[in-house]
C-alpha cells in the first residue's frame, strides 16, 4: 500500500473513530459530519492531482512550489512531507508499532475529529509503555492473588493514551532555522505541520531540514552572487564568490556606491549567511576607499 492509499485509510478510520465515538455520547452528529467532510474534501483533491499534468521538478535555484518570502530562505512547506502516516485516538499499540516499522519512521502524529493534531506516538512512547507493562506485571505476579483480582485489565494500550501531548507544531510558512530551534528546544525528531486552525497540513523531520544543506556549491555561489548584486555597491563583480562543501568565502574589496551607505561588510556577510545550503561564511573582504567627498566651495587663499 503507498504512502497516499496509506493516508486516504487513515482518514477513512478517522471517520469511523468519529462515529465510534458519537456512539458513546463523546461527539456530536456535527463532528461526524465534518470528518466525512474532510475525507470528501481529500477526495477531491486527489482527483484534482491525478487529472493535473505532472510538471519537472524546478531546479534547487529556481524553486516554485510553496510560498516563498525571500528568492534564496526556504520554508517549513518547501521541505516537508504533505502525506502524513498518522492515527486516531482509538488506534491500538500493535497497529501503531506496525505502522512505524511499514513505513521506517520513528513516530507518528495523533489526530481527532477535523484533522487537528492532538498528540504524537513515537517509538519511545511505545517502549516506555511496554517497559511499564512489564513491571506493572512483575509487580502484579508478586502481590497475594486476590489484590490481583481487584486490578483492572490493562485496555488502555491506544494511541490517544500511549501519545506525548500537547503536541509540537509548526506552521508551513516558518523558516528552516526556526523549525530546527524547535526541534532542538524540545528534543523531537519531527514537528506536525499545521495551518492557521490548527488542521494538518504535513510534517517535517530532521532529515528534511537537513536536506537544504545538500545543494550543490554551484547552486549557493548563483545565490550569493544575487545576494551582492542586490547591494548598493559599485562593482558587484570585484567580489569573488568561492564554495566548497557548503562553506562560502567572500573575498575582495566593497565600495558603496554612496556614502550613505557604509560598512556593507556585515550585511554581505549577514544575507550570504541566510542562502540555503550555507553552513558558514568565511570573511575575506575589505572597504574599498572611495573617491574622497567634494569640496562645498572653494576656500579663498589666505
Amino acid at each position: 500500500m503507498s504512502r497516499t492509499d496509506e493516508y486516504l485509510d487513515a482518514m477513512l478510520r478517522h471517520l469511523g473513530a468519529a462515529y465510534y465515538e458519537s456512539l458513546h455520547g463523546r461527539a456530536a452528529r456535527s463532528d461526524v459530519a465534518r470528518a466525512l467532510d474532510t475525507v470528501e474534501e481529500h477526495l477531491t483533491e486527489q482527483e484534482t492531482r491525478s487529472s493535473a499534468k505532472p510538471q519537472a521538478s524546478p531546479h534547487p535555484a529556481h524553486h516554485t512550489g510553496g510560498p516563498r518570502h525571500s528568492r534564496w530562505a526556504r520554508r517549513v512547506s518547501d521541505v516537508m512531507t504533505s502525506s502524513v502516516v498518522t492515527v486516531d485516538r482509538i488506534t491500538p499499540y500493535q497497529e501503531i508499532a506496525q505502522s512505524l516499522a511499514r513505513h521506517k519512521i520513528s513516530g507518528v502524529p495523533v489526530l481527532k475529529i477535523g484533522r487537528h493534531v492532538v498528540g504524537v506516538v513515537s517509538e519511545s512512547d511505545l517502549l516506555a509503555a511496554e517497559d511499564k507493562t512489564v513491571r506493572q506485571a512483575r509487580l502484579d505476579a508478586q502481590s497475594p492473588r486476590r489484590w490481583r483480582l481487584r486490578q483492572p485489565r490493562r485496555t488502555d494500550l491506544v494511541a490517544g493514551t500511549l501519545m506525548t501531548a500537547p503536541a509540537i507544531t509548526i506552521h508551513p510558512d516558518a523558516t528552516i532555522p526556526s523549525a530546527a530551534r524547535l526541534m532542538n528546544t524540545h528534543h523531537v525528531r519531527r514537528l506536525p505541520v499545521v495551518d492557521s486552525d490548527g488542521k494538518l497540513v504535513g510534517i517535517v523531520s530532521r532529515r528534511d531540514l537537513l536536506s537544504v544543506f545538500l545543494r550543490p556549491d554551484a547552486d549557493i555561489v548563483h545565490d550569493v552572487r544575487q545576494v551582492l548584486e542586490e547591494l548598493p555597491l559599485i562593482n558587484p563583480a570585484d567580489v569573488t564568490v568561492t564554495v566548497r562543501h557548503g562553506v562560502v568565502t567572500l573575498t575582495g574589496a566593497i565600495e558603496s556606491v554612496s556614502q550613505r551607505h557604509q560598512d556593507l561588510i556585515p550585511v554581505a556577510l549577514r544575507l550570504a549567511g541566510d542562502v540555503d545550503g550555507v553552513v558558514d561564511v568565511v570573511n575575506e573582504l575589505s572597504e574599498a576607499k572611495g573617491s574622497e567627498p567634494a569640496a562645498v566651495a572653494d576656500q579663498p587663499a589666505g
